[in-house]
């Protein structure tokens, strides 16, 4: 967020900071949804590279297309088993799944987030 948007929507009284304090995720959990976030892009850019469907993946792999659809959504009920051993199951090895990972380092999946005044959630006590 720039910081003239953010200098305005504090003289509001708005709150502005990340998904990750919104949520009170602490740094391990936010990192985890982070690496989840770039395995699932990684997997939806192999598929398209390679010119598959959601269908054609999962019967390559022997899953659903409405599963495939979830691990490139990052919904968290996809385990990360499944979905490393899926982008294995596409041809991607150990070095382009070890670089999927380090691509997030720099572009955090949680960005700022506004709270209207009055709404800030406090943390856990």
């Amino acid at each position: 967020m720039d910081q003239r948007r953010r200098r305005a929507l504090e003289s509001r009284g708005w709150t502005v900071g990340t998904a990750q304090e919104f949520l009170g995720l602490t740094q391990e959990e936010a990192t985890l949804v982070e690496m989840r976030l770039s395995l699932a892009r990684g997997l939806r850019t192999l598929r398209t590279k390679q010119a598959l469907t959601q269908q054609d993946v999962a019967r390559r792999v022997g899953s659903s297309q409405s599963r495939i659809a979830k691990m490139e959504a990052a919904d968290p009920s996809v385990s990360f088993d499944l979905l490393i051993r899926t982008l294995l199951g596409l041809g991607a090895g150990r070095e382009a799944v070890a670089e999927m990972i380090k691509r997030l380092e720099g572009h955090p999946a949680l960005p700022p987030r506004s709270v209207a005044p009055g709404r800030e959630r406090r943390p856990p006590s």
